[in-house]
């Protein structure tokens, strides 16, 4: 491969600037990502005894049970996780997303067991800390921000490291040990870099839709190609028939386990006199498995029913990445996102650690690119559609660009 070498030089000033000013976020990205992937290990000890119960007699019905839930929980009970076992406690589910909270209900004993409130968790320190930096919005747009330098840092850095006039074999896979520490810590970020860019590239892929700038463009465009989720698939246009009583939480609940759904099964309660009852099930082993039925609340009677292949592609590619991102494919998944995490915090150290080897006492040491050189069409466009997909990143470099021309025209104007 044949490189410009003045462009290698003006990719590798981009490279530098860019790493220098994200490495301390993207530290705090990979160690606290590792750190979430041990959620359910970490908590399952911790709420044992909230979710497990021990059979004594005849249980309550979920209908009773949903009443307790009703009179007990801080806000009104939303859905309720349909037991697989008898040792289970009744899970009934207030809010959604982040905002969830959880009542679980003890049916041999018609009382409360505990309450799940994310927002008082370790993990959801981590996570918030992970996401927005602990700081909101503001810290939200930040992560986004690094995260779109992260993929030009990827891009740029396979370029500058390729070798030009060729290479062993060996210098893809082992640091150069014996010609110095300032090599050795170039070699092993490179390397490192190199073997774990494409899986970096989804993995950011798969964070993406949780930003604000880009996840709302994301939704846009799956909008208006109708490439989303279908219509009706969260039940708000469905309507009951109002005829009669309603059915009881416990015919509900008996219809949903004959559909024999993989994964966790979650009924979506009727919240007023026309809402439905609606079954979904969440099964990353497999999301082609995963389907949306919606129940007249009176009748019983299966109003629409949805199945994975009824989703746009577009959000199907979505749910795709962000569940990489989080390891739900299995264990293989799960310890591919680990050693991810644990290459990029090597990759960051590792670059530090060769710049602080290299830097000069008093001096930035940011590289130097040749008067001369002039950014080709084609860079040119790169950077172009990168801003447009990254609008943050576009918006920087706008900053950068513009800070950078009144630098030059008061340098200018000062030595007249």
């Amino acid at each position: 491969m044949k490189k410009n070498k003045k462009l290698n030089q003006w990719l590798w000033k981009w490279h530098f600037i860019a790493g220098l000013i994200s490495l301390p976020f993207i530290l705090i990205l990979s160690i606290t990502g590792g750190i979430y992937l041990f959620k359910s290990i970490y908590e399952e000890p911790i709420y044992k005894e909230i979710k497990e119960v021990i059979p004594d007699g005849e249980a309550l019905s979920y209908q009773e049970q949903w009443k307790i839930a009703k009179e007990n929980a801080l806000t009104k009970p939303s859905a309720v996780v349909v037991p697989t076992t008898t040792t289970e406690a009744t899970e009934f589910v207030s809010g959604r997303f982040g905002n969830a909270t959880s009542i679980f209900i003890d049916p041999y004993k018609g009382e409360v067991s505990g309450e799940l409130l994310p927002k008082n968790s370790f993990m959801f320190k981590i996570r918030k800390l992970h996401g927005e930096l602990l700081l909101g919005k503001t810290g939200t747009l930040l992560i986004e921000l690094v995260a779109s330098w992260m993929v030009v840092l990827i891009i740029t850095g396979l370029f500058i490291w390729w070798p030009a006039r060729g290479w062993r074999i060996k210098g893809f896979f082992v640091p150069r040990i014996k010609s110095g520490k300032q090599t050795f810590y170039r070699d092993l970020h490179a390397i490192t870099g190199f073997w774990i860019s494409i899986l970096l590239l989804i993995t950011l892929a798969g964070g993406f839709p949780w930003t604000d700038v880009f996840g709302n463009n994301f939704k846009w465009v799956q909008k208006i190609t109708h490439t989303g989720f279908p219509n009706d698939w969260n039940g708000t246009t469905i309507i009951s028939t109002r005829d009669g009583l309603p059915i009881t939480l416990d015919q509900m609940i008996a219809t949903a386990k004959q559909e024999k759904l993989p994964g966790i099964t979650k009924i979506t309660l009727p919240q007023n006199k026309t809402g439905v009852f609606s079954v979904s099930n969440t099964y990353p082993l497999d999301q082609s498995q995963q389907i949306m039925l919606h129940f007249d609340q009176y009748t019983g009677k299966t109003l629409v029913k949805k199945k994975w292949d009824d989703v746009g592609v577009l959000m199907r590619s979505r749910m795709w990445v962000m569940a990489f991102h989080q390891g739900q494919f299995g264990n293989w998944n799960w310890l591919l996102m680990l050693f991810t995490a644990l290459f990029l915090i090597v990759i960051s150290v590792a670059a530090i650690t060769h710049y602080l080897v290299r830097k000069r006492k008093n001096i930035w040491g940011v590289p130097n690119v040749p008067s001369s050189f002039t950014a080709g069409y084609w860079v040119l466009g790169s950077i172009i559609f990168l801003s447009v997909v990254f609008p943050l990143f576009g918006a920087s470099i706008l900053l950068i660009a513009t800070t950078n021309y009144i630098f030059r025209k008061k340098k200018q104007f000062t030595s007249l």
